[in-house]
């Protein structure tokens, strides 16, 4: 097993994981707008769709709302934390019926026969977790499509302003008295991160040319015992885009969800968030916005990709 694998076991499988993943949209805008852009293109994708294996389900955002819309759904996930929250989740919409909960990773999916599903799908970049694999998985993700994949990876472009802004995250805080831990982090460290943050030009060209986001001190990190976050691999849209065509996806449409709300003040999207109306109206803009191929590249942080089995 490489070392991508065991920080992403680890990682994910931390007892709160559940928990906190499951309330992301009540804690961070930014996950509000990729979620909804998201929810937007499966149901306009859904036309066909019988089946559906969701790879890196997590909590159930995504293969819960399809179970709710009439599908069966195989929820895949390596965190087993996440997978007994979607199943407390999906007990209390009344689809546990309609959806197989299974754990395992995404470097191992031997067990689907080609064209498996009518729709195979992967959303919050589970895919970029696995390098050096990543070409594999998503080969083999497609091979199990019978009709439509649709994933989301980690964007090379949308991550890169990370290194120039250590308190990124602290844009999209919805209330910063909210009893999340990183949250709660994340405010008192504020003025300590921009006063300790020095631009490192040479990592930046790194991950320009190459698109990893961590590597060794990752993997120091979790020989001590810790749980870092995961070693990432970022695509750049039309590399995405060539991979995809390789395995026979058609019709590829590519979008970065975050694209336009990363441009506004965390007191603008506060303020936006907090008025339904407004909220509406700017949920629907974004998802707009965010949709055209000129922008997909500077999404938040994800490259979303719906394309066609033919």
């Amino acid at each position: 097993m490489d070392y991508s694998r065991k920080i992403s076991e680890r990682q994910w499988n931390l007892p709160d994981k559940g928990e906190l993943e499951s309330r992301r949209e009540e804690t961070y805008i930014d996950d509000i707008i990729q979620k909804d852009h998201i929810q937007r293109k499966l149901l306009e994708h859904l036309n066909g769709i019988q089946t559906v294996f969701d790879g890196g389900a997590g909590c159930g955002r995504f293969s819960i709302l399809l179970a709710k819309q009439g599908c069966h759904v195989t929820h895949f996930d390596i965190s087993q934390p996440m997978i007994d929250k979607a199943k407390e989740l999906a007990k209390a919409e009344g689809v546990s019926d309609r959806m197989t909960f299974v754990k395992g990773a995404l470097e191992e999916l031997h067990q689907y026969a080609d064209r498996s599903f009518d729709l195979v799908m992967s959303f919050d970049a589970p895919i970029s977790y696995t390098f050096p694999n990543q070409n594999q998985v998503i080969g083999n993700l497609v091979r199990m499509a019978r009709k439509r994949v649709m994933f989301s990876v980690s964007s090379r472009l949308g991550s890169l302003p990370y290194l120039c802004n250590p308190v990124q995250k602290t844009q999209f805080i919805l209330d910063e008295h909210c009893g999340d831990p990183f949250v709660q982090w994340s405010v008192r460290n504020r003025e300590k991160m921009i006063q300790d943050f020095r631009f490192d030009r040479q990592h930046a060209e790194q991950v320009l040319a190459e698109g990893l986001l961590g590597g060794q001190q990752e993997i120091e990190e979790y020989e001590a015992g810790h749980a870092p976050w995961c070693i990432t691999y970022t695509f750049m849209p039309d590399e995405l885009e060539r991979i995809l065509r390789g395995f026979g996806v058609e019709n590829i449409q590519l979008s970065g969800p975050g694209a336009y709300g990363r441009t506004i003040p965390r007191e603008i999207l506060v303020k936006l968030m907090s008025d339904p109306k407004q909220k509406k109206d700017f949920l629907d803009f974004c998802y707009r916005f965010d949709s055209n191929p000129y922008v997909c590249g500077m999404g938040k942080d994800n490259l979303v990709a719906v394309g066609n089995l033919s």
